[in-house]
């Protein structure tokens, strides 16, 4: 489980860069909603302690417990199912006492990347068998199908995206990829010409997440689904160069003005806009896309292929919900529910993240230092 570690091996680099960017994210969050910043910092305390412990654990020991991860997961998914906390029409979370809510699908996402890689690593000379391929679907649907129930579309469409991606890094066949694509592609055309006859009875999703995707596709019919995104985009534009400065009196704010909704939450990014600018929208967006590097860095110097592909994994979280986030508050996507990473407001999500990054800084411990960087274009993928 422990293992003898020289300190000097310690990613202090990527611990600073943790830190820096969840301080600034409290920074926001105080200035768009001060009631939730000494929880928010209580949530960093957490999430560091957290981030020690993870990180001196060795991941392979983890690994081991592979289908006790994937059974612990779906018994939280299914709490959430029977015993679950409904907010704003949808059951995500579970109350706890003192801590409060906390939502399991969050943590889906590392529990799942690591299930994953464990079974990808057992049958590596498989991973382009349709039987394989078969039964590792069958077993990711069950939970994805669980956080889809919830509803939480969004949620389960990034949750596929990584794991997605820790397949393809795997080494998944192109042909099975393009053959998959001539499969996806149309039943999405046709699922959104279905979707768009008001008509159509729809089972599969809420009625409002058919309004959100029609609002995208036809935002003047659908005006009232539009308006946070419209408020949003509004206040990044108001920000100009360098933002209005955080807490700020300005009459003319949208945020002071409370058309921000969920400001401290899903649409932070509007605040940092609108406050900060172009310039710390810019600095958001490079703090995140470093995280990623140095995920996909920790990547190339992995000891083992496992470690490979949880750090692809976990990259790839981290880099698709930002895509999401920022692609939602800027109206380039459809609106979804997900937070930017490190800077949205919530527990689960900051605890869930500290934890796989510690698992990333247990695989930088063991990373091979003598390892040729100029062989991971030739093998990364398997």
């Amino acid at each position: 489980m422990l293992k003898k570690y020289q300190l000097r091996s310690y990613n202090f680099r990527l611990v600073i860069l943790l830190i820096v960017t969840s301080v600034f994210g409290i920074v926001v969050i105080n200035s768009a909603n001060s009631e939730y910043t000494l929880r928010q910092c209580f949530g960093l305390a957490v999430s560091l302690v957290v981030l020690a412990v993870v990180s001196f654990i060795d991941y392979n020991w983890i690994l081991k417990y592979y289908w006790l991860l994937y059974l612990i997961n779906l018994a939280l998914l299914l709490a959430v199912k029977f015993f679950g906390h409904e907010s704003h029409g949808a059951k995500r979370w579970i109350k706890v006492p003192v801590i409060g809510q906390f939502q399991p699908s969050e943590l889906t996402k590392i529990l799942l990347i690591l299930f994953t890689v464990k079974l990808l690593c057992m049958y590596k000379d498989k991973i382009n068998n349709w039987k394989f391929l078969t039964i590792l679907a069958v077993l990711l649907a069950v939970p994805l199908a669980l956080i889809l129930t919830q509803p939480n579309l969004s949620t389960t469409i990034l949750i596929f995206l990584i794991l997605f991606t820790v397949i393809f890094c795997a080494g998944l066949s192109y042909k099975i990829i393009g053959i998959a694509l001539l499969i996806i592609v149309p039943l999405a055309s046709g699922l959104i010409i279905y979707i768009s006859n008001p008509d159509n009875p729809i089972f599969f999703i809420k009625d409002y997440q058919r309004d959100r995707i029609m609002a995208f596709i036809n935002p003047d019919e659908y005006s009232d689904q539009t308006y946070q995104q419209e408020y949003a985009e509004r206040a990044i534009g108001s920000g100009q160069l360098t933002g209005k400065g955080l807490d700020n009196d300005d009459p003319s704010s949208l945020k002071n003005a409370n058309y921000i909704a969920e400001a401290q939450n899903d649409f932070i990014f509007a605040v940092i806009g609108e406050e900060l600018g172009f310039i710390g929208s810019c600095a958001v967006i490079l703090l995140l896309s470093w995280i990623v590097l140095e995920c996909i860095i920790v990547a190339v110097k992995a000891k083992d292929f496992a470690g490979r592909l949880i750090c692809c994994g976990v990259a790839a979280q981290i880099g698709f919900q930002t895509f999401i986030n920022v692609g939602v508050v800027t109206r380039l996507l459809p609106n979804t529910g997900l937070p930017l990473p490190f800077f949205s407001y919530g527990l689960t999500s900051l605890v869930s993240l500290y934890i796989c990054m510690g698992v990333v800084l247990n695989i930088s411990l063991q990373r091979k230092v003598d390892r040729d960087d100029d062989i991971f274009a030739e093998d990364f993928r398997g």
